[in-house]
């Protein structure tokens, strides 16, 4: 039973994974399905591309946040790891400080912007897909993304370049 749950527990703190590779999984599916039909079957799907725009943006939007958890964001740590631990640690807050603000300001536009397409009902022009659906995603991603940011700054997450050096590789 507590295995069931561990697994049940990283599954939903790692919810955001799990959405952008089913979605993933969908736009791979799809574009290579789409490939077969309009060059071997000669029927192309003329709502493909509403649908792959979907999903880039679901997947972009639902992993920044584990890119953040993971330390897997591009960042230039040279300049900051080259001055002395003080200033380092003032460098860091006034990092977090940026980042806060600007995915609040992101997260402030966004539902306006959303909220715009909700109620005037503007869809795809094939598939009818709401556009409040395809760029909803952006609302809980951006305060996904300050979570994970925090989470990662707490739990001292390293970039990948940052742990390769440490570890000599």
């Amino acid at each position: 039973m507590k295995e069931n749950q561990f697994s049940l527990k990283r599954c939903l703190s790692n919810l955001d994974l799990v959405i952008a590779g089913i979605v993933l999984a969908i736009l791979i599916i799809l574009t290579f399905a789409g490939v077969i039909w309009r060059y071997f079957l000669s029927k192309p799907f003329v709502w493909l591309e509403e649908v792959q725009l979907a999903c880039m943006v679901w997947i972009v939007f639902a992993a920044a946040g584990a890119a953040f958890r993971l330390g897997n964001h591009v960042a230039i740590e040279m300049i900051v790891d080259l001055l002395p631990r003080f200033l380092q640690k003032i460098v860091q807050v006034l990092i977090s400080v940026i980042v806060v603000v600007v995915l609040g300001y992101l997260l402030y536009n966004t539902v306006g912007f959303v909220e715009v397409f909700f109620r005037t009902g503007r869809s795809t022009s094939i598939m009818k897909i709401p556009y409040w659906l395809i760029y909803g995603i952006a609302i809980p991603a951006y305060v996904d993304m300050v979570v994970s940011y925090f989470y990662s700054v707490i739990k001292g997450v390293k970039s990948e370049a940052k742990e390769a050096a440490s570890s000599g590789e």
